[in-house]
């Protein structure tokens, strides 16, 4: 009489069990379970690390990655200058938005929620889009590059900033031949930044603007970091503009909207002193600003006082742009 084997209820079929060798081959156990593609896997770690017991490594491989600070630094944008001390530069800040004095931006700005920190771009453009900060770092990449940072109240500082050029972002929502020009706006949320509340005369939000073939210029910067770390509130974060041959307010911050245009567009100061703060505002020694000269600038962390060179210094890379046909 042939017996009969009654198994266990949680008898589970040899030919089911992974072999140890598989098992210990984290990725090869997970591609035999059925988590072949990258989508299935970054779906399935956040139910079944625990179970499976998935290695930090794999994990950190399917989730996105970081933006790393400090990020390498550009040897073609490192004229080796001394920098600025990074308290002073980051206790030294126009931002209206908050205060008009220069040295508590940071500490009023201690409640400004930065993240997340969804950026519009649309206008005349074949791919609009609008893009979290964190994913658009992700998908360019960043560098560190060392600028000048020229004042129109006639204050310098040296910095390295970090992010990408202008460039590649425009590259990406393929403008239209009728787009001349780039209307990037900040934001606009009184409840957080109470200068706007004292303000209310001013034509908020903060809005500037560049011609295209400035927009595409190399030095042209979208800085999401400086000193080696992300912006900090009171430098414009998460997210600013950073045009080293302007006058500073050129360098817009904390931008959410960036629009294409076909005309020129109306930006903040230029709307409230157009005498003042035209918007061309290239850095220039022998055109004074109405109240005060322009022929030198004051270094912020050392009271140096220094000729202030055409173009910020960056004559040789931008003139070209001004010259009429």
């Amino acid at each position: 009489m042939a017996n009969i084997i009654r198994r266990p209820d949680w008898h589970i079929a040899q030919h089911l069990i992974t072999p140890e060798a598989v098992f210990r081959n984290r990725r090869q156990f997970l591609k035999q379970m059925g988590f072949a593609g990258a989508g299935a896997l970054a779906a399935s770690l956040s139910s079944q690390a625990a179970e499976l017991d998935t290695d930090k490594t794999l994990i950190d491989k399917a989730r996105p990655k970081r933006a790393t600070y400090p990020a390498k630094r550009n040897p073609e944008f490192d004229p080796k200058w001394p920098l600025t001390n990074e308290k002073v530069a980051g206790n030294y800040n126009n931002f209206y938005e908050f205060s008009l004095g220069k040295e508590n931006i940071a500490a009023l700005a201690k409640n400004f929620v930065t993240a997340p920190w969804p950026i519009q771009i649309t206008g005349l453009v074949e791919k609009p889009m609008t893009i979290d900060l964190q994913e658009l770092v992700e998908t360019i990449g960043v560098e560190e590059r060392v600028y000048r940072f020229r004042c129109v109240e006639a204050w310098a500082m040296i910095v390295p900033w970090t992010g990408f050029s202008l460039s590649k972002l425009i590259d990406k929502v393929n403008p239209k031949p009728e787009a001349k020009f780039l209307r990037f706006e900040t934001f606009n949320r009184p409840q957080e930044a109470p200068g706007i509340i004292l303000r209310p005369r001013y034509p908020w939000p903060y809005r500037e603007g560049l011609r295209m073939d400035e927009a595409m210029h190399p030095l042209t910067m979208v800085a999401t970091g400086i000193y080696g770390k992300p912006l900090p509130r009171q430098h414009g974060a998460p997210v600013r503009i950073v045009v080293p041959w302007k006058y500073g307010y050129k360098s817009i911050k904390s931008i959410v909207k960036i629009e294409f245009v076909a005309h020129q567009p109306n930006t903040f100061w230029e709307m409230l002193q157009p005498e003042e703060y035209p918007f061309e505002s290239n850095v220039n020694p022998a055109v004074p600003h109405p109240r005060w000269s322009q022929a030198t600038e004051r270094m912020i962390d050392t009271d140096d006082r220094v000729k202030t060179q055409p173009y910020n210094g960056y004559g040789n890379q931008v003139a070209q742009l001004y010259k009429k046909a």
